[in-house]
C-alpha cells in the first residue's frame, strides 16, 4: 500500500520536497520503533503503517493548484491519485503544522511529525556540508552543534519544534535522543535521498 502514496508524491511534488517526505517518513517508521521497543506506545497510538505513510504525504498538498492552502487539501491532492486515508492518518497530518490547521498534537505520532517534519532539513544540509556529502558519515555531534550553536545553519529549521520532543506531554525525549533517531532512520534511506 506504502508504494501507492509514493508513487503518488513522486508525482505530485518536486524533488526537494519528494526527499523531505521520505527522510520524514523514515524519522516516523524510526521513532514508531524506538517507542514499541521500550514499551512507550499506548492504545492511544496508531499502528507503524500510519506513521510511515503520514510522514510520506504530509506535504503532498504543497504544490499547485492546493499549494497557498496548504495543509488543508491533502484528502484532495491523493484523491487525484485514487488514493485515500484514515482519520488516523489524517490527523497524524494535521498535527505537522497546527498553526495552519489549528489540530493540536495529542498522541505521540502526532508529536512525531511535529517535532521531526523540519528537522530532516537541517540533517540533510549537515550531510551536504561534508566532504564526502554522504548522511552514512555524519555523526550525532556535527548535527547538534549545527542545532545548538549556528542557529544560521539551515535557518528554515524550527528549532524551537524540534526541542519540543523533551516536553514531558508530548515524547519526553532528550532532544540527542530524538535528534539520533531521526539521523540513524535517515541514514538507512541514504540513497533514495540522494545523500
Amino acid at each position: 500500500m506504502k508504494e501507492k502514496y509514493t508513487e503518488a508524491i513522486r508525482k505530485q511534488l518536486d524533488d526537494k520536497i519528494y526527499a523531505h517526505s521520505l527522510a520524514l517518513s523514515a524519522c516516523m517508521e524510526g521513532l514508531y520503533d524506538y517507542f514499541a521497543e521500550n514499551g512507550i506506545l499506548t492504545d492511544q497510538d496508531p499502528p507503524k503503517e500510519d506513521w510511515s505513510i503520514a510522514g510520506l504525504i504530509h506535504d503532498i498538498d504543497y504544490s499547485e493548484p492546493y499549494k497557498k492552502e496548504h495543509p488543508q487539501h491533502t484528502k484532495d491532492a491523493l484523491a487525484l491519485y485514487g488514493l485515500d486515508i484514515t482519520d488516523s492518518v489524517h490527523n497524524i497530518v494535521k498535527a505537522h503544522a497546527p498553526d495552519l490547521t489549528g489540530y493540536q498534537p495529542q498522541n505521540k505520532a502526532e508529536w512525531s511529525i511535529f517535532c521531526a517534519d523540519s528537522l530532516t532539513g537541517l540533517i540533510m544540509a549537515v550531510g551536504y556540508v561534508y566532504p564526502s556529502k554522504k548522511l552514512a558519515d555524519v555523526k550525532i555531534s556535527s548535527v547538534m552543534k549545527r542545532f545548538l550553536k549556528e542557529p544560521r545553519f539551515a535557518a528554515g529549521t524550527r528549532r524551537d519544534e524540534v526541542a519540543m520532543c523533551e516536553k514531558p506531554e508530548g515524547l519526553n525525549l532528550p532532544l540527542e535522543t530524538f535528534v539520533r533517531i531521526c539521523l540513524s532512520s535517515m541514514q538507512k534511506i541514504a540513497p533514495a535521498l540522494g545523500l
